[in-house]
C-alpha cells in the first residue's frame, strides 16, 4: 500500500482468462449482428443461408464500384498557399481535383435494386393486391424527402441522412397498407431502397462537379449505411 492505494498483482492465468472474454467479446458481437440482421432479412421470406448470403455480398460489396462516366472541369479553384508558419497549417496545398468518376456500387446500389425487384415480384405473385402504385407513391415520397435532407459537402461527397429515408420508407409502408403484413413490408423496402437512391443521388448528380472530389459512387460512401437500414427496419412491420 503506497499513499493510500492498493496494488493487486494478477497471474497469468488471470491475464490469460481476460484476453479470452475479450477475444470472444470482440467475435461474437459481429456475428451477433450478423445474426440480428439475417433475421431481419428471413422475415422478407429469404432463407437463413441466403439471407446471411445477400448481408456478407452487400458488405462486401459495398467495397466495389463499377465505373460509369467521368465529369471533367475546364477549371478548378486553386487552393491558396498553406506554407507551414511556426507549425501551424499543411505544408502542401491540396491537390486540385481536374475530373470525377462517377460509378455505381455493387453492395450499397446494384444488389439492394435486384432485391428490391425479386420482393416486388413475389409479393405481386402471392396477393392479390397491385403493388406497383403503392411502391410509386412511396418511392416518390422518399426521394422527395431524401432529396432535400442530403447534404453535399465539397471535397467528401453527397452525406445522405441515416435514418430518415429509412424512417419515410417504413412509415410509407404503415400508412398505404394500413399496419403490417408482407405489402406493407415490400413497400417500405422498395421506397427506402429505391427512393434513397433516387433522391440520395442520381438526382443530386447535378451537384457533383462542384463537389471537388475524384470518385462519386451511386449507393457508395456516405449512401451505403442508410440503404443497409433501409434493407433492415422493413422487418419491423413484416
Amino acid at each position: 500500500m503506497a499513499g493510500g492505494i492498493r496494488f493487486a498483482s494478477v497471474g497469468a492465468l488471470s491475464v490469460l482468462a481476460i484476453l479470452l472474454v475479450v477475444g470472444l467479446i470482440i467475435i461474437l458481437i459481429p456475428l451477433f449482428l450478423l445474426g440480428m440482421i439475417g433475421a431481419a432479412f428471413t422475415k422478407l421470406g429469404f432463407s437463413w443461408i441466403s439471407a446471411i448470403i445477400v448481408v456478407l455480398l452487400m458488405l462486401f460489396g459495398s467495397s466495389v464500384n463499377i465505373p460509369l462516366y467521368r465529369i471533367k472541369r475546364d477549371m478548378v479553384r486553386v487552393a491558396p498557399d498553406t506554407t507551414a508558419v511556426f507549425g501551424s497549417g499543411s505544408p502542401w496545398p491540396a491537390e486540385p481535383v481536374w475530373e470525377t468518376l462517377v460509378s455505381i456500387n455493387l453492395g450499397g446500389a446494384v444488389l439492394p435494386v435486384c432485391i428490391s425487384l425479386y420482393l416486388l415480384y413475389q409479393a405481386m405473385s402471392i396477393t392479390s393486391t397491385s403493388l406497383l402504385g403503392s411502391v410509386g407513391v412511396g418511392i416518390l415520397i422518399v426521394a422527395l424527402i431524401t432529396f432535400f435532407a442530403t447534404r453535399p459537402v465539397p471535397g467528401v461527397g453527397l452525406a445522405v441522412p441515416l435514418l430518415i429515408p429509412a424512417l419515410t420508407a417504413l412509415l410509407m409502408g404503415m400508412l398505404l397498407f394500413g399496419g403490417a403484413g408482407i405489402s406493407a413490408t415490400v413497400v417500405a423496402f422498395v421506397s427506402g431502397t429505391i427512393g434513397t437512391l433516387l433522391g440520395g443521388n442520381i438526382a443530386q448528380l447535378y451537384r457533383v462537379r462542384d463537389l471537388e472530389v475524384p470518385e462519386m459512387s451511386i449507393g457508395g460512401t456516405g449512401t451505403f449505411s442508410a440503404i443497409f437500414i433501409c434493407c433492415i427496419l422493413p422487418a419491423l412491420i413484416a
